[in-house]
């Protein structure tokens, strides 16, 4: 009987939902401290996880729960390409799946 493949669980840092991790975004503070979406979900840094509703990504970079989870305080710039990142991969393949 074959058995069956470890699945890795991650939570979103927004919402607290549980999930395999390929159904979240890893967003990473870079060593560098810049903060960035990883979308290998393997670059070197602390990282957190936000699922793909709009809501947790406005609560996760707007409201704080992201810069708590990577201790660190996002920049202007950094808030800027994380929301855009949402907007050109995120929010597009939610679109297409529904």
């Amino acid at each position: 009987m074959a058995k069956a493949r470890h699945v890795p669980e991650r939570r979103c840092v927004a919402c607290g939902q549980r999930a395999p991790k390929k159904q979240f975004t890893r967003i990473v503070r870079t060593p560098e401290g810049t903060v960035l979406a990883d979308a290998t979900g393997k670059a070197s840094g602390r990282g957190g996880y936000l699922c793909s509703s709009v809501d947790c990504w406005e609560k996760g970079i707007g409201k704080g729960s992201l810069e708590r989870n990577l201790q660190v305080t996002i920049s202007r710039e950094d808030r800027a390409r994380l929301l855009d990142y949402y907007r050109s991969q995120v929010a597009q393949a939610a679109q297409v799946e529904a």
